[in-house]
């Protein structure tokens, strides 16, 4: 992958007006006109960034999306608790409003880029949640102005571009989450790199299918059979569930084997499993994890997804978790603090181990202090 400019490719920063792109899309919760802020890491994930900027002299302008407020103001989506936040971590530093209230942003409009870069002198991207959107916001800017990736995004950049490059083996990668559709070009991706792949969630249903077996009411992409089929026989080393977790046809809580019956719904893997996709993650050198194993929002289905967070926080190789899902599980497990990188994008993680780069990093290659 192509070097991404970093914050010291700016140049003299001092009395320059930065605008920086940030990914506050944090949770919240309450009446629309009195929501309070419920986790701000992700606006204290920020501050390396700024802190560089502002102590060199720059004011810095933030703007981020929040929400889908689908082009036009919702109450809300206001960036009005996230400000008052801001302020007391980063005095002085601005914070635009919500930028998806204009429709604009998510269509790339050259007018909308016009007024973001009015009155600025430069532009560093520090979202990388969004760097895989081809926004205004992200892709606009760099056009003309002076362009940097803040902390944020250039650690991202070290380290998913290192597992593209040069992992530690054995390099281990587990997947889960309902759909192959969703994940198969990563997959495809993965196992030209990876020793070993893992699958479990909702998607190892299609796998087991391809196999013969039987799923009842699981979820299953049966237009996917085929393609798992394919890769199964890839020759490639990939690990699937050998026992279940889920419901009965009558709604009990039940164990399986790998033949499920009619209207068994499988939900979770199962213990045996578990073991050995973790004897599989403390034997690696390099763990990459996206995707829960099963419905871990409920505490029935939550087992397998637990025994493998803690064997990605207790393995000693180099751990990375690929945001979305598989980092609420980790926090909700408090392994948060265990792993060696939470990245802070699901879907950009994903799209930039299968395709190498994002549009948000290609715009700022293009960026006029880059040419």
């Amino acid at each position: 992958m192509s070097r991404v400019p970093t914050l010291e490719d700016l140049g003299d920063v001092s009395g320059k007006r930065v605008l920086v792109r940030t990914d506050f899309n944090v949770p919240m919760e309450g009446a629309d006109d009195a929501r309070i802020i419920t986790d701000d890491f992700r606006i204290r994930a920020a501050l390396p960034t700024i802190e560089w900027l502002t102590s060199r002299g720059a004011h810095v302008v933030c703007a981020s999306h929040l929400g889908r407020p689908k082009g036009a103001p919702v109450a809300k989506y206001s960036m009005a608790p996230i400000r008052a936040r801001l302020a007391e971590l980063a005095p002085g530093v601005e914070l635009l409003e919500n930028l998806r209230f204009n429709a604009g942003e998510e269509a790339n409009s050259p007018e909308f880029v016009a007024s973001l870069v009015k009155n600025i002198d430069m532009y560093v991207n520090d979202a990388f949640g969004a760097a895989h959107r081809a926004h205004a916001s992200i892709v606009g800017p760099p056009q003309t102005l002076p362009s940097a990736a803040g902390r944020l995004l250039q650690r991202e950049v070290e380290v998913l571009g290192g597992l593209r490059e040069k992992p530690k083996r054995p390099f281990i990668a587990v997947l889960g989450g309902a759909k192959v559709s969703d994940k198969l070009g990563v997959i495809e991706s993965l196992l030209q790199v990876v020793d070993s792949l893992v699958i479990g969630g909702g998607m190892c249903f299609t796998f087991l299918a391809a196999q013969g077996y039987p799923v009842g009411a699981s979820i299953c992409e049966l237009d996917q059979i085929a393609t798992c089929k394919k890769l199964l026989d890839s020759g490639k080393s990939i690990h699937l569930p050998e026992d279940l977790v889920g419901l009965d046809a009558n709604g009990n809580f039940a164990t399986f084997g790998l033949r499920l019956p009619e209207g068994a719904k499988g939900l979770d893997i199962g213990p045996g499993t578990a073991a050995a996709f973790s004897d599989v993650i403390m034997d690696a050198r390099t763990v990459f994890w996206n995707g829960p194993m099963g419905m871990f929002e409920d505490e029935r289905f939550a087992a397998g997804t637990r025994t493998v967070a803690e064997a990605v926080a207790a393995t000693k190789a180099f751990t990375i978790v690929g945001g979305g899902d598989s980092a609420a599980a980790l926090a909700q497990f408090k392994l948060d603090d265990e792993v060696d990188h939470v990245s802070t994008g699901g879907g950009a993680s994903l799209e930039l181990l299968e395709l190498g780069d994002l549009p948000g990093l290609a715009a700022l290659r293009g960026a006029p202090n880059v040419r």
